[in-house]
Order: C-alpha cells, then structure tokens, then sequence
C-alpha cells in the first residue's frame, strides 16, 4: 500500500536541464523521509511538483491519498509546506500573520486567535507576538514560518531546510517541534543540507543527484554501505602532516583525506582497535607527535562524499535561497541571485515564468 507521499517516475525539464529524471519515492504514515543532494540536484523540484507548485512533464504522485495532479486544491487542504524563504508578511504581528493564516484557511475568528497562542508559545514567540514581524530575528522569522505552516495542523508536512540560519539552540528547538509532530502521526518530507539533521531526524534517507534517486534506506544502511571504520588523526604541528599521511596509507584501506587548517587526517580502516593501537605505536616511532586520535564509523559526510564525490554545500543565511515558496497558499517569490551555476533553483524560476507560478 502507498505511503503517505508517494511518487513514481517524475520527470521534470526545463529546456536543456533535466530538473527530475524518474524520481521514485515512498514515504510511510508518521515517519520522516530525508531528502540530501548537492545543490541543483531536483531536491526542491521535487518538493514544488509534490506541493502542487510544478507540473511534471511525466509521472504521476499522491499525497495524503490525493491524487496530485487530478485534485490539486484538495492537496493543498491536506498539507503544510516551510520553505527555505521564511514567507512572512513583515508588516503584521506574529500573532496577525498566524490570525491571518487560520482566517485563509476558513478558521472562524475564535479558533484562529486561540490556534495562534497557541503556536506562538510552542515556538517560544508569545514575548514577541505583538511586534512587527520585520523586527523579528532570522530564526524567528524562521519559527514564525513553520508555526504557519501548522495553523491547521495537516497530516503531511514538507520543509525545505527548515533550519537553515538558525543557532544551535533554536535548531535543536525545532528538531523537538519535528520529532512530536511525527509522534503524533504527520508525515514528513525533509530536504536539508545538515547531514546531522537527516542522521537525528530521518527514518529513511533518499539521496538524490543529477534528478535522480542514487541511493536509499536508513542512515545505518547507507552508513555500511559507504563501509568501514575512519581512523582520525590530529597532529600536533603543521610539518608533521606528511609523515602522519605516509603511516596512515600503510594502514589505510582508501585515500587518506587531509585538512590543513586544522591539521586532521581521515583514513578507512579494518581491524577496529587492535589497528588503531598499532597506528599510535607506529606514529610514536616516527616521533609524529598527535594533539587526538581515534577511531569511528562512517558518518553522513562519508555517506554523501562517497556517493555524489564532494561534500554537501549549504546556503548561508542570506545567500541565495533555495527557492522553495511560501505554503501553496501564500505568495512565495524569492530574492533572485545573480551568477552562479545554473541548478533547480534556475529551473524553477523558468518554470515560473511558463505556467504563471507565483
């Protein structure tokens, strides 16, 4: 039986870029799925044709049991989307902005109001609620946007790096929102470039490039599947990199990575800590003097290194956005970025100008 998102073979293009090329996925009831790829990889592409906002050229997708392209509006009813924008009016309050939200989805006044007291205290926002919310932080306008995303609290949910720019305290705040949504049946799709938030956060991970699915399951699967354990070394001075990179290639099983800034070198291993034991004698006898040292699993990084062959970027606050809009119910244009290289970001915005995408 389909989950509660589901999607089979969307495709999506946009001239010559191939935005989505057959991108499968399936999403259980009150589980989070973890969306990862670099930056242009179809990430927000799929979130836009699965929110109703992009029509795919091929494919075919449901979501809370509702066909996406036969019954958009009924889709729209049945879900909350938080974009990476924070799709606020900053000339009301934030209790008007939330007041506002409940009203356009036919609360009756009495609900709204006591709908918005509601969220502004789970949000740690009731000492704010009166203020303009163009006086607000970044990570309050952030907290604003995901409250207004849940004024009706939908059964599935999708956020698009829902924690991009925030601090660790106000992440971790919003990882605890995310985790009792789920304990209380939503389902949620999540796209982010903290690998650590996927890792906390995601029953199932999808990694996605080029628009296509590369690789799927758990973290731990995907984690064994990357295979090994890494000894990590920290040196104690910059001239003794090279002589720990020789010894660690003796014992390594792959390239031994190294930064010079922080004077670390990463290599995979076999042979748990018996190895790691013989590594520490070995660099002891070369006099390579070492500030750490250990040993441990792959993490996510490995996983998206060895998968797409960099590492994961993300866009820092006040950069270019990554063009998820508003809700599918609220204007959702974006601050446009000049230069780059061209990704789905580029592609929505053709997308736009075709078919009248606000």
């Amino acid at each position: 039986m389909p989950g509660a998102i589901h999607a089979e073979g969307l495709v999506k293009t946009f001239g010559d870029v191939r935005a989505l090329d057959g991108v499968d996925l399936d999403v259980p009831e009150g589980t989070v799925l973890g969306l990862l790829g670099p930056n242009g990889a179809g990430k927000t592409t799929t979130v836009r044709v699965l929110t109703t906002l992009l029509r795919p050229d091929s494919g075919k997708a449901v979501v809370a049991g509702i066909d996406v392209l036969k019954h958009p509006n009924e889709v729209r009813r049945a879900i909350g989307l938080s974009g990476q924008f924070a799709a606020v009016d900053e000339y009301l309050t934030g209790r008007e902005n939330l007041h506002m939200v409940g009203q356009l989805y036919q609360m009756s006044g009495r609900a709204a109001k006591a709908r918005a007291v509601e969220l502004l205290d789970r949000f740690h926002l009731a000492d704010a609620a009166d203020r303009p919310a163009k006086t607000y932080s970044g990570g309050m306008r952030r907290r604003l946007d995901l409250a207004a995303a849940l004024v009706v609290s939908p059964p599935v949910m999708f956020m698009d790096e829902p924690t991009t720019g925030l601090d660790p305290r106000n992440r971790q705040q919003l990882w605890d929102v995310i985790q009792e949504l789920v304990a209380g049946g939503t389902t949620v799709l999540l796209t982010t470039q903290y690998l650590e938030e996927a890792d906390h956060l995601a029953h199932d991970i999808c990694v996605v490039d080029h628009g296509k699915v590369i690789a799927r399951g758990t973290a731990d699967q995907l984690k064994v599947r990357t295979g090994g354990e890494r000894v990590e070394v920290v040196v104690h001075r910059p001239e003794q990199i090279e002589p720990a990179r020789a010894v660690l290639t003796g014992f390594g099983k792959g390239e031994v990575a190294v930064e010079t800034h922080t004077r670390k070198l990463t290599v995979p291993v076999t042979g748990g800590a018996k190895l790691l034991a013989e590594v520490i004698r070995e660099l002891d006898s070369r006099g390579v003097g070492i500030d750490d040292i250990g040993l441990r699993r792959p993490t996510l990084d490995d996983v998206f290194i060895s998968l797409t062959g960099h590492a994961a970027e993300r866009d820092e606050e006040g950069g270019p956005e990554s063009g998820a809009p508003g809700r599918g119910r609220r204007d959702g244009r974006r601050d446009g970025g000049s230069g780059g290289p061209r990704d789905d970001r580029d592609a929505d915005r053709d997308a736009d100008r075709k078919e009248g995408v606000a």
